[in-house]
């Protein structure tokens, strides 16, 4: 009998202990944003590891200049805070040096915020992930979180996009008694049947898969990246798009003879993770970036990537151009719903025992509605229940919990697509606010989205409203 060859497990991580990422946090070059430099050998997917710390900071990319040809990846970010100030927080200046420096890469592998994955994993070891994927349609997420209530599982956290008709969603869920996760097989199984269900739109007969698909996720990905890949796995860069035609991002694709790269231009409205959006795109579809160019220009952005596919093949053809022309600006647009928060025209702010805010953007965009209120079983049941019987349709969604307050973020339109009406903001007040006290305030003058700094064992989303809520 032979033998095989013994490697040395250590020798896998040998290049980076020999070289451990330089990574240096600079606040006296720039006199209005700070940069954020890292030196580090080369990896699939290194970029998009960087890029992911910066973002889960809710760090603005305003500029970067990206090179990893041959065996080294250097990379200058200018990063501001959502403010448009430099980093000044020491915690925050710690994080990215310890995520993106030798003690965070011993194993070869960045660091996620536990808080940001999908999947079961010691930091969540009380719940159970669920993936949902299916057509959209109004009512939609009231019927899923009534289904849910019913069966007597408790939603401690959630995320939900929809994109072209198509909605995937992020649960997840523990016992509604108890607190602990679920392992019962029986129960399991028919809560996911009675999802996939509602999901198909269809009786029990329905075999379609391809309509709709429940899963229990594993693994460890962070929450954004993974609605990514369920919604390019679901294809829904095809067919119709429903996005206003006003905020199509432009991508053309050229060809860099001399140095034997696809170059990917993207010009579209600057937002909050537009660079993270179209990295994990171009990631998830197999391509490696080799440098970059991202340049902000007041509310535009022009980013540029010199790209080729794993395999070392550029873009040939023209049905492969087309198709990264198509799954980039979906990417893009699945945000949507934070982009027009830059536009909003007024905020009405309603303090209860229950707090609710209404963020109003311009007509036809719909409401983005922020509600704290002391978590209970069929919480989010009752609130999505009023939406829809208010012809409101939820485009969007971000819940969580933190101690005993749910935390929960819903874009809404009206289900006809005209705006939403002031009667229909009176009802909402009457249903879901009870007695109220009732605000108008002015709208915000930056177009940059105030976005999420998240804090909480099960706190994915919109940490903005943390915030207002604990102050």
């Amino acid at each position: 009998m032979g033998s095989w060859a013994y490697f040395d497990p250590e020798y896998e991580t040998l290049s980076i202990r020999i070289n451990p990422p330089q990574v240096s946090v600079d606040n006296s070059s720039c006199k209005d944003c700070t940069l954020v430099k890292v030196d580090s050998m080369n990896k699939p997917g290194i970029l998009l590891e960087v890029v992911q710390v910066l973002t889960d900071l809710d760090l603005t990319i305003t500029k970067a200049y990206i090179s990893s040809d041959g065996g080294w990846f250097m990379d200058v970010f200018h990063v501001t805070d959502q403010q448009g100030q430099k980093i000044s927080n020491p915690r925050t200046i710690e994080h990215i040096e310890k995520s993106l420096g030798p003690k965070g890469n011993t194993s070869g592998t960045l660091k996620t915020r536990p808080e940001n994955r999908v999947g079961i994993n010691s930091t969540n070891e009380d719940y159970t992930a669920i993936e949902l994927i299916g057509r959209d349609r109004p009512g939609l997420l009231s019927e899923i979180f009534a289904v849910l209530a019913s069966l007597h599982f408790n939603i401690a956290a959630a995320e939900m996009w929809t994109h072209n008709r198509r909605i995937a969603c992020v649960l997840y869920v523990n016992d509604d008694t108890t607190n602990l996760l679920v392992d019962d097989p029986s129960r399991l199984s028919a809560m996911e049947e009675q999802l996939k269900n509602i999901l198909r739109g269809c009786g029990p007969g329905t075999t379609e898969d391809n309509v709709a698909r429940t899963n229990f996720s594993v693994g460890s990905t962070h929450v954004d990246r993974r609605l990514h890949q369920l919604l390019f796995a679901d294809r829904d860069y095809e067919g119709d798009e429903m996005d206003c035609a006003t905020i199509k991002p432009k991508v053309t694709i050229d060809r860099l003879e001399e140095k034997d790269y696809s170059v990917v231009t993207v010009r579209c409205k600057d937002r909050s993770k537009l660079m993270f959006d179209i990295v994990c795109t171009l990631t998830d579809m197999q391509y490696v970036v080799f440098h970059a160019t991202i340049l902000s220009d007041g509310p535009y952005a022009t980013q540029e990537y010199y790209i080729r596919h794993m395999d070392g093949a550029t873009l040939e053809t023209e049905a492969e151009k087309d198709m990264v022309i198509k799954c980039l600006e979906a990417a893009i647009r699945r945000r949507v719903s934070e982009c027009l928060m830059g536009f909003c025209k007024g905020i009405i702010t309603i303090e209860t025992q229950r707090f609710l805010k209404i963020t109003k953007p311009p007509s036809g965009y719909g409401l983005s509605l922020e509600l704290c209120a002391k978590d209970r079983v069929g919480l989010l049941s009752e609130v999505t229940r009023v939406l829809r019987e208010n012809g409101l349709s939820v485009t969007r969604a971000g819940v969580t919990t933190v101690g005993e307050q749910a935390l929960n973020v819903f874009y809404v339109s009206d289900a006809s697509g005209k705006p939403v009406n002031a009667k229909t903001i009176e009802e909402l007040r009457k249903e879901i606010g009870q007695t109220m006290r009732l605000n108008v305030k002015k709208s915000p003058t930056s177009t940059k989205v105030l976005e999420t700094s998240r804090s909480g064992k099960t706190s994915f989303f919109f940490g903005s409203l943390l915030e207002k809520f604990r102050a």
